[in-house]
C-alpha cells in the first residue's frame, strides 16, 4: 500500500491511479486495487481528481479518500485473516447480506470506531473490541 503521512501525496495517488485508470494505462497493483474499489463508488469519480477538498462529517459529507483506504485496508486483513478470524465473520456477514460491498461497509464501520477510539483516547488500536464490533455485525 502507499504509505505517507502527507495527505496530498496521498490524495494524489489516488487521483493518478483513477486518471490512469480512465486513459486505459497500465496499472500497477495498488493502482489496480485502488481503481476497483473507485469503480465500485461512482459517487466519487468525480470527487477524486480534486485533491484540495475537504470533508468532514459536520457537513454531511463523507470523505471519499477515507472510504476507499478504509475498503483497502480491510481487503489487505482479510487477505491475510489478521486480526486472525476475520476471513470467517466476513462470510458470516457475506451470507446474511449477500453482497460483498455491503458486506465490506458494515465491516468497515468497525474499522472506523476502532480508529476514532483509538485517536480520540491517545492509545493504541484495541483488536479485542475491533473483533467484537465485527462479531456484532454478524448477528
Amino acid at each position: 500500500m502507499f504509505y505517507t503521512q502527507d495527505r496530498t501525496q496521498q490524495r494524489q495517488f489516488l487521483a493518478n491511479a483513477w486518471q490512469k485508470f480512465l486513459n486505459k494505462q497500465v496499472l500497477n497493483p495498488l493502482e489496480t486495487q485502488l481503481t476497483q474499489v473507485i469503480g465500485i463508488h461512482p459517487e466519487y469519480h468525480k470527487l477524486i481528481s480534486d485533491i484540495e477538498s475537504d470533508y468532514s462529517p459536520e457537513q454531511g459529507k463523507v470523505n471519499p479518500y477515507l472510504h476507499i483506504n478504509l475498503h483497502l485496508s480491510l481487503r489487505e486483513q482479510l487477505s491475510i485473516n489478521q486480526p486472525l478470524g476475520i476471513k470467517k465473520i466476513y462470510q458470516k456477514i457475506l451470507i446474511q447480506t449477500k453482497g460483498q460491498h455491503e458486506t465490506e461497509h458494515k465491516m468497515m464501520d468497525c474499522i472506523a470506531q476502532m480508529i476514532f477510539s483509538a485517536q480520540k483516547n491517545n492509545m493504541p488500536i484495541d483488536n479485542q473490541s475491533y473483533i467484537h464490533c465485527l462479531q456484532s455485525q454478524s448477528h
